[in-house]
C-alpha cells in the first residue's frame, strides 16, 4: 500500500463512504442468502450486482484520480504519475 494520500473534500468524502457502505449491506445480504441457502442463481444475481456496484465505484475513482491526482502531477513534471496509472489501468483490466 502506497504512503501517498488523496485529500478529498467532505462532499465527496461522504459520497465515496456512503456508495461503500451500500455495496457492504449488499455483501452481508448475499452472506444471508448464503446462509439461508437460497438458490444459486439468486445468489449469483446478487453477486453481478455487487460486481457492477464496485466497477461503478472504479470508475468514478479512477475518474478523480485523474482529473486530480494524475493532471496535477503531469502538471508538476512528475512523470511517475503516468507510470503508476499505466500499472493501475493494466490492473483493473485483468
Amino acid at each position: 500500500m502506497s504512503e501517498k494520500k488523496t485529500v478529498r473534500n467532505e462532499k465527496e468524502h461522504k459520497a465515496l463512504i456512503n456508495r461503500l457502505n451500500r455495496i457492504e449491506g449488499q455483501i452481508r445480504g448475499i452472506k444471508n442468502m448464503v446462509e439461508k441457502d437460497s438458490y444459486c442463481t439468486d445468489i449469483i444475481t446478487q453477486v453481478a450486482a455487487v460486481n457492477a456496484a464496485l466497477n461503478s465505484f472504479n470508475k468514478e475513482l479512477l475518474a478523480k484520480h485523474i482529473k486530480g491526482c494524475v493532471y496535477n502531477g503531469v502538471k508538476n513534471n512528475n512523470e511517475e504519475v503516468i507510470d503508476e496509472l499505466v500499472v493501475l489501468i493494466q490492473k483493473l483490466m485483468k
